[in-house]
């Protein structure tokens, strides 16, 4: 058998070609590892089964049919061999190629992704799965840390996601390779009918990547706990998609995650349906238009039945929520920014000192508002922000934290963050105090938007004679 530890020149090689090194990951069913092609002297990734976990006289034929798969968004199967212990026992093992960079589980341990980059993921995977399905293999296991982000090393704005371990995908009409009785699948990213143990097919896939997708955002899993848990979950309530979502993203989401296996998008349609989100969140980043000046025109609200929520701002109330945010945490710098349908507000506090271009910060520069907390200890050794002008220019931002602003039924409108240029971590009463920061500034803003509605309640309506208003 395989040790786990790390492994020198000198250890025996798989069949006599792949050695061994460190452990790199594992699981429920196997340990990966780090190794070396001797024969072709690259590096690769060895997968090894456990014991018992995989009938070794059943899988050749869907070996084949894995190993057979070549695309630019899947991590290959490059070979398979069985290793036999001292005492006899076989265990499968499988060499894929060793790709360099993370796994989506831990980006988003990290910190936020801006959606245009989980739109191009997606794009990625539904190319995969497209890709798969029409050979007939489901990969039955989508999750975030299946899902590589490739560094090529050429300064790419981007990582290219590609689809990893095939261990318990089911190709059609041979036997899969997990053992009799043995639940596939991850239980937070389940299908319904995996939860129910029906059957399982393109559209299982199709819905757990919707629930990765979703987790982009949330950055926590939609469907925690023990599979039991998880599974019921899921049976009795979709998905929770956030309202502050986009139109194209909300449709998406939803759909990809319908409870029907049948309503769900596959292969082209999903293809297409990612390409024109990625589409969509392109242009919506190269057009955003913000005023420059306090003559820039306000928008034209929609005529409505209600006042436009916090329809005019208690300037003096956010100065004072980022005044207090910035010494709680003895920082320089603190933001908050308020959306509305069509409109926003910002308000910043800057410590006496700071260099001008503080005042330029903005949400739309480097730090996407998101409906939880944000904690970067230090945007130096962020992958997003380290070469961020922020970080790298004269400002030298190196710690954020952020929390939302949660109206009281529970709708995010907006961010409160902190600003230093010192790495540093957050405590949790250090959170707790900027959340109960936030929901004051919440509190008072809301107190606002009923004075407001009474007072225009109170008011005569305004008749139109002619072109003019009376």
């Amino acid at each position: 058998m395989i040790p786990t530890e790390d492994h020198d020149a000198s250890a025996p090689l798989l069949d006599g070609r792949y050695r061994v090194e460190q452990a790199i990951g594992q699981g429920g069913m196997s340990v990966v590892y780090r190794g070396v092609d001797e024969s072709l002297h690259r590096p690769v990734a060895i997968k090894l089964f456990h014991a018992g976990i995989v009938d070794i006289a059943r899988q050749e034929a869907e070996l084949g049919v894995l190993a057979s798969l070549e695309h630019h968004n899947l991590v290959s199967l490059l070979d398979a061999g069985v290793v036999t212990g001292q005492d006899g026992t076989q265990q499968r093992y499988i060499v894929m190629s060793l790709v360099v960079g993370q796994d989506l589980e831990e980006r988003l341990a990290v910190g936020p992704l801006a959606s245009r980059h989980i739109a191009e993921i997606g794009y990625d995977m539904a190319e995969a799965l497209d890709y798969i399905h029409a050979n007939a293999v489901v990969h039955r296991d989508i999750k975030p840390s299946n899902i590589l982000l490739v560094d090529y090393g050429n300064a790419s704005e981007r990582a290219r996601a590609r689809l990893t371990d095939f261990g318990i995908a089911l190709a059609a009409g041979v036997e899969r390779l997990t053992a009799d009785g043995v639940t596939t699948g991850t239980a937070a990213y389940l299908s319904p009918e995996q939860a129910r143990g029906g059957e399982v097919g393109p559209p299982s896939d199709v819905y757990s990547l919707g629930l990765v997708l979703l987790q982009c955002f949330t950055r926590r899993r939609e469907f925690p706990g023990s599979l039991v848990e998880s599974a019921v979950a899921r049976l009795s309530r979709d998905p929770v998609v956030p309202e502050p979502l986009p139109e194209h993203w909300k449709h998406l989401l939803r759909a990809m995650t319908a409870q029907d296996p049948a309503a769900r998008p596959l292969g082209a349609e999903l293809v297409t349906m990612l390409r024109d989100v990625v589409i969509a969140e392109t242009a919506t980043a190269d057009h955003v238009v913000e005023p420059t000046d306090e003559t820039a025109p306000v928008p034209t609200r929609p005529e409505t039945d209600r006042p436009a929520t916090l329809d005019s701002l208690p300037d003096e109330s956010l100065q004072r929520t980022t005044a207090m945010a910035a010494r709680l945490f003895d920082a320089p710098i603190a933001l908050v920014e308020v959306l509305d349908e069509d409109r926003e507000w910002s308000q910043s506090y800057i410590a006496e000192g700071v260099d001008e271009a503080a005042r330029s910060i903005s949400f739309r520069n480097g730090f996407a508002p998101v409906p939880v907390p944000v904690v970067i200890p230090d945007g130096s050794a962020h992958p997003e922000m380290r070469n961020s002008p922020l970080v790298t220019g004269p400002l030298g931002i190196r710690f954020y934290v952020s929390v939302p602003l949660v109206k009281h039924d529970g709708a995010p409108i907006g961010t409160l963050a902190v600003l230093d240029t010192r790495p540093r971590q957050a405590t949790e009463d250090d959170l707790a105090n900027l959340r109960d920061l936030a929901a004051l500034a919440v509190s008072q803003l809301e107190i606002r938007q009923e004075s407001l509605r009474t007072t225009s309640d109170s008011l005569p309506v305004p008749r139109v004679v002619g072109d003019h208003t009376a």
